[in-house]
């Protein structure tokens, strides 16, 4: 059998591993944690993409994936030895993407009132896991940006989808009729 992508290397059996560029760093480098939170999200992502729903919120989800492949590359970068970076731009226009969708869904639902707690359909609650670890892979991106050069646009970015994945989850169990469990602490 012939394989032209080998699974296995070998080379992290020291407990380093590889950045774009040959760069070894540790298995707990801030990168690692970074776009390996990153890539955990993306596997939610990939989970959301498999309950039923509309067409547009399947072509976002599928924007999203691609998106966070790329910041997954920029995270994996080392700047000083590769241009991946320069490959793979971020800018803006996914941004507006997730703004303009989170726009279009609230219009169809009412507005919210109260905090909520996590949960309905089981898509909802899904949405609501992949909200917590976009939180996660912001706070580890945040922090691999004060240590490295990477550009503005990732943030923003995971920033929004972490709204989008909230307005998605009460999109969806609005959409099955499915009551949003309020939060008891504070009624209004």
């Amino acid at each position: 059998m012939n394989y032209d992508f080998k699974i296995y290397t070998k080379t992290g059996d020291d407990g380093t591993s590889g950045l774009i560029g040959g760069t070894r760093v540790s298995k707990w480098d801030n990168r690692l944690e970074a776009y390996g939170t990153v890539d955990e999200l993306n596997s939610w992502i990939g989970l959301i993409k498999t309950y039923p729903t509309e067409i547009e919120v399947q072509h976002t989800l599928d924007m999203i994936q691609n998106k966070l492949f790329v910041i997954g590359s920029h995270l994996a970068t080392d700047t000083e030895k590769s241009d991946m970076q320069k490959q793979l731009a971020c800018n803006g226009n996914e941004i507006e993407t997730l703004e303009k969708e989170i726009d279009r869904m609230q219009q169809s639902m009412p507005p919210l009132k109260n905090f909520i707690l996590p949960g309905g359909t089981q898509a909802a609650a899904n949405c609501h896991i992949a909200r917590t670890v976009c939180r996660r892979a912001e706070r580890r991106i945040t922090l691999v940006a004060k240590e490295n050069k990477m550009q503005n646009v990732i943030t923003v970015f995971i920033n929004r989808l972490s709204d989008y994945l909230f307005v998605l989850a009460r999109f969806i169990n609005y959409q099955n009729r499915q009551n949003e469990t309020i939060w008891l602490g504070l009624k209004r």
